[in-house]
């Protein structure tokens, strides 16, 4: 494990495998190196990059859980994380990390292409929009040291279905998601202004300079597809590609020949 400094002192936590030019993956809501989809994923990749999977800010072994939501301060974790890695790097942002992947290239940082998964956005009427409470209730739940409520909330939220959250609340991996759920409000900071069912100014993006490619799962709900197209045609310039019989739940062995050929061209 290494670490890196961000401007504001916090602690990064990441790992590096592999060996090629500096790919660093972005996790999603919840998730961090220890428990979701990166570790795999780098796996999957490091015979082509070298890959940086790193905790986001709160989790696992980084520091900064107790500051408040800010994603100025995510953004410079991952320009730090790029100094670190060589000064520019690709980058690859899954769900929430998606949209932060984004915004940090949207913010200048030194990223040579970006990719992103499925960013969570509610851009027209086929899904209704995220209640204007909910960050509100999720935090609240925190406050109140009911961190199993606040998964919960964020669980329903994105549709996870119900049988599935009680099965999941008596398994170990319940443990560790409530581990992490005081960084729910940072994931609603990121997304908070693109769920409210209409599509984002065409100019959100205009200082992506960087490629990009958007990616949405075949078999993901329409209001998801919907965004990931929308964002495609936002980014100055974005790329969409559809890969079939994918779900929000993406498996590295879809994702892995799609990046490696864009992230090589």
């Amino acid at each position: 494990m290494g670490q890196v400094v961000s401007e504001d002192g916090t602690a990064i936590a990441f790992t590096r495998i592999g060996s090629g030019p500096a790919l660093i993956i972005v996790d999603g809501a919840l998730c961090h190196r220890a428990f979701g989809p990166a570790t795999a994923l780098a796996e999957a990749l490091a015979e082509h990059f070298t890959v940086y999977t790193y905790d986001r800010r709160g989790r696992g072994e980084s520091g900064g859980g107790a500051a408040p939501p800010d994603v100025e301060r995510e953004v410079e974790d991952i320009a730090a994380l790029i100094e670190e890695a060589g000064g520019s790097a690709r980058l690859f942002g899954m769900s929430s990390g998606g949209t932060l992947v984004a915004e940090a290239a949207h913010r200048g940082v030194a990223a040579e292409r970006i990719a992103i998964y499925e960013s969570p956005m509610i851009v027209d009427g086929t899904r209704a929009p995220m209640d204007g409470d909910l960050p509100a209730r999720v935090a609240r739940a925190l406050a109140e040291g009911r961190r199993g409520d606040a998964v919960k909330l964020f669980m329903r939220y994105v549709g996870t279905p119900g049988f599935f959250v009680a099965v999941l609340q008596v398994l170990p991996p319940w443990r560790k998601l409530k581990s992490v759920a005081h960084t729910l409000p940072n994931d609603f900071a990121l997304v908070g202004e693109f769920q409210r069912g209409t599509p984002p100014p065409a100019d959100r993006w205009s200082g992506a300079k960087a490629p990009a490619l958007v990616i949405a799962g075949g078999k993901s709900p329409e209001y998801l597809r919907n965004a990931q197209r929308h964002l495609a045609s936002a980014l100055p310039h974005g790329e969409l590609t559809v890969l079939p019989g994918q779900t929000h739940m993406v498996k590295p062995k879809a994702t892995v020949p799609v990046l490696v050929d864009f992230f090589t061209r």
